[in-house]
């Protein structure tokens, strides 16, 4: 679909896969009609996508630079302190289990802008003085970013149907970009603002108000179209796609939940693998924030050849290799190989991510059950995820060594394989 051709489709039409439902819509005077016109534009469209998904990582890259002072502040065990990523990580699956039923009920693009809304709060409730701010705060930012990540495959689907996996490539490399420069920025900002991790950490809640701005002309759209927002619903006479009997959606559902524990276990606790093994806690955020640059090159790249494959098999080979190959590497070298081992981590997360996202996509017959399949597989998978960060500092705080969870991952990577082989056939839900 051309740029034009989408423009008009949005302001006076169906799309081609039908997903609103327009009732009781008036006839709207011309000057109001040109301004949603403009706001339609296809370019703001793709600025709201970009600002949005530079969020989607974010305020949990920002963390793991600062978790050794987050524990010194509050007097944190090992445990507690895989909490600070965990249960982020574990209210992306809460929150996704209610994203396609808040979306059909208010729509797509007011749900986005309130997820980034309610983003920026969590942020800035984590540098409270009081603990039980930080976790709540953290239970924010997991649920505005399952609402992100769930809605924005359905609205990919929807208003870029013959574009579905670029559109993907550059979504998930702007998540990856935004996660790299905060990764990067998390103790340089300590210095810069003068407030210690509060100040590194409440920072990005710019960032989310930004987008939140750039959103609302889509917001303005979807009101101005219904009247109350867009909601979607199936095409008439189609039956609606259970995806929970489907063992196709499973399969996707568990790659995306185990490609996400390992790249979740990476976030929380591999600046932590670093200085336990003595390299100096700048240089180790330095080296993480290499490991999400290069991310970006494995998430636009792989979707991109993804959409051009009938079976997606040789890239889950390639990615599930490349990750359990860094994994091994900082088992037997951490620090001596370290940029190696965040390279190679780096491409393979950055592929298993933008892949099991294309999955989502390529797996769906339209953008209801895309909608759909990407709340289960984003449920299942983050409560699955968010597992990982907290195992791995259990074992480590058990064993005082990084071999016993390092060796659970790569048996995590090799069930990856398996399910991933599986999932990439060419068939849908």
């Amino acid at each position: 679909m051309s740029a034009g051709t989408r423009t008009t489709d949005r302001a006076h039409t169906e799309p081609p896969l039908p997903v609103d439902a327009e009732a009781g819509v008036r006839p709207s005077a011309a000057g109001a009609a040109a301004r949603r016109a403009l706001l339609a534009h296809p370019a703001l469209l793709l600025v709201g996508i970009v600002l949005a998904s530079l969020n989607m990582r974010v305020a949990l890259a920002s963390v793991a630079p600062l978790v050794g002072e987050l524990s010194e502040a509050f007097g944190l065990s090992a445990t507690a302190s895989s909490l600070v990523t965990s249960v982020p990580v574990l209210f992306l699956g809460v929150g996704a289990s209610v994203a396609p039923w808040l979306g059909r009920r208010f729509g797509t693009e007011r749900v986005l802008f309130a997820a980034l809304l309610l983003l920026g709060v969590g942020i800035l409730a984590r540098v409270l003085p009081s603990v039980y701010a930080l976790y709540g705060g953290g239970i924010l930012v997991g649920t505005s970013i399952a609402l992100l990540n769930v809605l924005m495959p359905g609205l990919i689907k929807r208003d870029f149907p013959d574009r579905a996996a670029t559109m993907t490539s550059v979504y998930t490399g702007a998540m990856i970009a935004g996660a790299t420069v905060a990764a990067a920025a998390a103790v340089p900002l300590e210095k810069a603002l003068g407030g210690g991790w509060e100040a590194s950490l409440g920072f990005w809640s710019l960032l989310a108000a930004v987008a939140a701005l750039a959103w609302l002309p889509q917001v303005l759209i979807a009101r101005g179209r219904t009247g109350h927002g867009v909601r979607a619903v199936p095409a008439a006479g189609a039956r609606p796609v259970s995806v929970w009997r489907s063992a196709l959606a499973w399969q996707v559902t568990l790659f995306m939940g185990l490609q996400s524990l390992w790249s979740y276990v990476l976030i929380a606790w591999m600046p932590t693998i670093f200085t336990d093994h003595g390299m100096s806690r700048s240089t180790a955020g330095v080296v993480f924030a290499f490991n999400n640059l290069i991310q970006v090159a494995g998430a636009f790249v792989v979707p991109l050849l993804a959409g051009r494959m009938r079976s997606q098999r040789p890239l889950i080979v390639l990615v599930t290799t490349l990750v359990a190959a860094g994994y091994a590497g900082l088992m037997a070298a951490p620090v001596q190989g370290a940029w190696l081992w965040s390279a190679v981590l780096g491409v393979g997360q950055g592929g298993a991510v933008g892949l099991a996202l294309t999955l989502i996509v390529l797996r769906s017959g339209d953008a209801i059950t895309a909608a759909r399949l990407s709340g289960m597989a984003q449920t299942v998978g983050y409560l699955l995820a968010a597992a990982g960060p907290l195992a791995a500092g259990v074992l480590h705080q058990a064993t005082g060594s990084w071999t016993l969870p390092i060796c659970v991952v790569l048996a995590v990577c090799a069930a990856a394989l398996g399910v991933g082989l599986l999932a990439a056939r060419n068939r849908t839900v």
